[in-house]
């Protein structure tokens, strides 16, 4: 079992603000699903991440789009813009499972390492 993240490199996010945007996508695939037997079984092991990235908007909701036609947990991650992408609402990351391997891997497999 394992979790993806999926990150923006389009944005030129700061360092840091990656790591909440993944961080935000992770725990609102997690908790949104608590009761989903894919989130208590990844929970009982390694909790195994993966973070990935994307190259635009596009690429992104296509990706989600295929996520959840597959019955993947799916959830996005909209930044308010306050402190980056002056005050406009923007898509930065989605946290994509836990699932399988061999769910996952057809949906995000491709993808690049971040």
């Amino acid at each position: 079992m394992k979790q993806i993240i999926v990150l923006r490199k389009d944005l030129k996010m700061r360092k840091g603000k990656m790591i909440a945007q993944g961080a935000h996508a992770s725990m609102k695939a997690t908790l949104l699903h608590m009761e989903d037997p894919r989130v208590e079984e990844w929970l009982r092991g390694p909790f195994v991440k993966i973070a990935v990235s994307v190259d635009s908007e596009e690429e992104m909701r296509e990706l989600q789009k295929a996520a959840l036609e597959a019955g993947l947990i799916c959830e996005e991650i909209i930044d308010s813009g306050r402190t980056e992408f002056h005050g406009t609402l923007t898509l930065t990351a989605l946290g994509i499972g836990p699932d399988t391997n061999e769910k996952l891997d057809p949906i995000t497999g491709h993808l690049k390492l971040l």
